[in-house]
């Protein structure tokens, strides 16, 4: 079972939100991530929400990519 910190990675007024409110807040609900980055993503990506973000196929290609390198660190 995978576990997170919420308050390392959400602003503080999600760190106490349920998952699903969570999943279907702004990507500025992450910690780091302001509204204007926000609407870059939504411009390029037509990323509007985390659940968007975390299902967007360019960063699971990475995140595969980086997995692949595991050897090599």
């Amino acid at each position: 079972m995978a576990q997170i910190d919420l308050d390392k990675v959400l602003d503080k007024a999600y760190a106490d939100k349920d998952l699903t409110t969570i999943l279907a807040a702004p990507v500025s609900a992450l910690k780091g991530v302001s509204d204007r980055d926000g609407e870059l993503l939504q411009e390029a990506f037509n990323v509007k929400t985390v659940a968007d973000l975390a299902n967007l196929k360019y960063a699971r290609w990475a995140q595969a990519l980086a997995a692949l390198d595991v050897g090599s660190r």
